[in-house]
């Protein structure tokens, strides 16, 4: 693990250093958006409303937005706050822990001993301990002030961070206002019910279904051959992509298949574009080769060797077809230069 955070524990005249570190993790399998025609990865801009640029990370700023004005506030400002750039976690109060309700708690954390001596971290757990009690404290992480509460967790202090009072919400629903009869038998039969579900609460007999089936799922697409190499298809500009830059995807997917072919494609178009000196042809056929590569390059990703020679023909009939019609289109401009 990392530490995301130092900072100190203020126990009275006491200081324990300690270091944060993340106390939980998503185990949900990450995917992404691609296009469905082609399987190019889908991403999003940073694009300014107002001059249509691309904005770096280095020139966003923050705003807070009210009865139609806005208010911006640097990087600068808002470090300038003293609570958000503090680095204590200060113990406000002691309460027994059946106080805390659980659906203040949001996120846990792991504190580790900072410091050459881990005397007074071993202090501030053993005085939780030996008083059964729960440290509440106030601390500052990720731009936010936080309410928090310290307890104990297999000899580790855990931090628990709490949501604010006024962030949890009232449950008022008309419904639960109605008066409803209950009989006496159902609550028995209720009970028995609950009676024969019981038992001691293991986490590590569940699991997350719906993971392990998309799991499966995954991994039976591969066996069967359907996924795309993401390094061959897409080449260098997939790294490029990974940084942020911007990249054209179809050209991307046109200089792959390119270089499969040993540049057959490429003579493809160029013999296509020798057939017409009418500009607008000419465009709308560049801008078709590349939907032709992408065609091919899903057939071979699919098919194997196999399909390369079926794709190939395809795209050469497909050429053949726009030649031939392209002088039938062209005879009724020569028609009407003759009657006028």
């Amino acid at each position: 693990m990392r530490a995301i955070w130092k900072g100190a524990i203020a126990f009275g005249l006491v200081n324990v250093p300690v270091k944060v570190y993340s106390a939980t993790e998503d185990h949900d399998i990450g995917l992404h958006q691609v296009h469905n025609a082609d399987g190019g990865r889908i991403r999003y801009q940073r694009r300014c409303e107002v001059c249509g640029e691309i904005v770096d990370y280095s020139d966003i700023d923050k705003a807070f937005e009210e009865d139609g004005r806005t208010v911006v506030l640097t990087k600068d400002e808002l470090k300038s706050i003293p609570a958000e750039n503090s680095h204590e976690i200060e113990v406000v109060q002691f309460v027994p822990s059946e106080q805390l309700d659980p659906m203040m708690f949001e996120k846990s954390y792991y504190l580790e001993p900072d410091s050459k001596s881990p005397k007074a971290y071993v202090l501030l757990r053993r005085a939780l301990e030996d008083t059964d009690r729960v440290a509440v404290v106030q601390f500052a992480l990720r731009e936010k002030t936080r309410l928090g509460a310290l307890r104990i967790r297999d000899d580790v202090l855990v931090l628990q961070s709490l949501l604010w009072s006024d962030e949890v919400r009232e449950a008022a629903f008309p419904a639960l206002e109605t008066s409803v009869r209950i009989s006496a038998q159902e609550r028995e039969m209720s009970a028995a019910l609950v009676d024969s579900m019981a038992g001691d609460f293991d986490p590590s007999q569940f699991t997350d279904d719906y993971q392990v089936q998309l799991r499966k799922l995954i991994d039976a697409k591969i066996e069967q051959g359907e996924s795309l190499d993401t390094e061959q298809t897409f080449g260098a500009e997939a790294a490029e992509a990974g940084s942020g830059e911007v990249i054209d995807l179809m050209e991307a997917l046109k200089r792959s298949l390119e270089k499969k072919r040993g540049g057959a494609s490429k003579d493809a178009d160029e013999s296509d574009d020798a057939g017409s000196t009418d500009a607008p042809a000419k465009a709308s056929r560049a801008k078709a080769a590349p939907a032709r590569s992408t065609a091919a390059t899903r057939s071979t990703a699919a098919k194997g060797t196999g399909g390369k020679a079926t794709a190939t023909k395809t795209a050469s009939k497909t050429a053949t077809k726009t030649a031939a019609k392209e002088p039938a289109a062209k005879e009724p401009a020569k028609s009407r230069r003759k009657g006028a």
